[in-house]
């Protein structure tokens, strides 16, 4: 829902952009602004095209994947998720990813939120879609894709969040979200 009022007096100006990195994921600039009152400021700023997550519900159950992440160091406990490619709409992605990760097809995937995962200084977008009614397949990860699927009961999701088994925003988001709603 977007308001109304006019906050045209808080917006930053871009005056120059340097890109410094262009990869196949992301793009890193490094830009000069105009403040709001007048003054100039640089911000570094992490492009990226955006992702979906998705909350998959069967049978009173989540389902998740376990994989390594490299910058954290750490192999974490996730709902499903990927980059939305150019050009391609969320739901597409989100359908797309439930079938290569977990192996599911939903005859409903529903879009609950939009939210941003470090506007401080990343673009990055994640629509977070739930799925339920799934019907499971074989999986069909990317060839650099390592993963295991876990299930979770959601009478345990609130011990799971306690207990710090969830440590990125997407799947705190998203387990909060069932918490309260399912």
């Amino acid at each position: 829902m977007t308001n109304s009022k006019s906050y045209e007096h808080l917006k930053e100006e871009i005056l120059e952009t340097d890109e410094i990195f262009n990869g196949r994921v992301i793009k890193v600039t490094h830009d000069k602004v105009r403040l709001p009152d007048g003054e100039t400021s640089y911000r570094e700023i992490v492009h990226h095209n955006g992702a979906v997550a998705i909350i998959p519900v069967h049978e009173d159950h989540l389902y998740f994947v376990r994989q390594f992440r490299v910058p954290t160091g750490e192999v974490l406990l996730e709902i499903p998720a990927g980059k939305v490619e150019r050009d391609e709409a969320p739901a597409d992605t989100a359908e797309k990813e439930l079938r290569e990760e977990i192996g599911a097809v939903s005859p409903e995937i529903r879009k609950l939120y939009e939210f941003y995962t470090a506007p401080g200084f990343a673009s990055e977008l994640i629509h977070l879609y739930i799925a339920e009614e799934l019907k499971f397949e074989a999986q069909a990860l990317e060839e650099d894709e390592f993963l295991d699927i876990e299930k979770i009961h959601v009478d345990s999701l609130q011990a799971a969040l306690d207990e710090g088994k969830f440590r990125d925003a997407k799947t705190i988001i998203a387990v909060q979200y069932v918490l309260a709603h399912l």
